[in-house]
């Protein structure tokens, strides 16, 4: 098996329970790593035999696009759309972050991690 990384995707989106959340809006970052076996694709050295990264980046700013109240539900969809468009995916591991989150503190960053095997 292997790896694909994407780091410190950074997308502005509405996501939070505060009215003001769906207003102003906040910066996010969004990690995502997926496990899948690539050895076709070390020989092919064919797009159509690994993973396009730049398909899940598009997932993942396509579903951030979409208000959530919980950061857990946003990576919910986004990793299911994963499982559901790109088969040779075994395992996602996904962290959504909201910078600055508005809680009453100086905190960086609040971060939700998902981990998910293909059923």
């Amino acid at each position: 098996m292997s790896l694909i990384r994407l780091q410190n995707i950074r997308v502005f989106a509405y996501h939070g329970c505060l009215v003001e959340e769906s207003k102003i809006g906040s910066d996010y970052v969004v990690d995502l790593e997926i496990k899948a076996d690539l050895r076709k694709s070390w020989e092919t050295d064919e797009l159509e035999d690994t993973v396009d990264y730049v398909h899940l980046n598009r997932v993942v700013c396509e579903e951030m696009a979409i208000r959530s109240k919980l950061l857990e539900h946003v990576g919910h969809r986004i990793v299911r759309r994963i499982f559901s468009e790109l088969p040779m995916v075994s395992r996602i591991k996904l962290g959504v972050s909201k910078i600055n989150p508005p809680i009453g503190g100086d905190v960086e960053r609040v971060t939700v991690e998902l981990e998910e095997y293909r059923n």
